[in-house]
C-alpha cells in the first residue's frame, strides 16, 4: 500500500467532483471568461439559478473553484491550474 494514499483520496474527490457534464461546463466556460457570476452561467447553461447554484457549491466543496463578492455579485473563479491542465486534455479534439 502506497504512503501516500492521502494524495490519492484528494485526486479522486476531484474527479467526483467534475464527474457531471454541467460542472464540466462550468469549469470550460471559467476557463475561457476567467471568473464569472451565477446569472451568466445560469443564462449559458439554460438551467435555473438553483441548480447552477448547487453544482457551484460541489466545486467550492472540493476546492476547485472560489467565490469573491463583489457589490451584490458573487464571481467564480477555477483556483488550480492543475484542473486546467485536465480539463484541456479531457477536451484536446475542442479548442477550450
Amino acid at each position: 500500500m502506497d504512503n501516500n494514499f492521502k494524495a490519492y483520496h484528494q485526486a479522486a474527490e476531484i474527479l467526483k467532483a467534475l464527474a457531471h457534464p454541467v460542472r464540466l461546463c462550468i469549469i470550460r466556460g471559467l476557463m475561457e471568461k476567467k471568473q464569472c457570476n451565477v446569472s451568466y452561467m445560469q443564462e449559458c447553461l439554460d438551467l435555473p439559478q438553483s441548480t447552477v447554484s448547487q453544482h457551484l457549491q460541489k466545486l467550492r466543496s472540493a476546492g476547485i473553484v472560489e467565490a469573491e463578492r463583489n457589490g451584490l455579485e458573487i464571481h467564480y473563479r477555477i483556483v488550480d491550474e492543475k484542473i486546467q491542465q485536465l480539463i484541456t486534455v479531457l477536451f484536446k479534439e475542442e479548442q477550450v
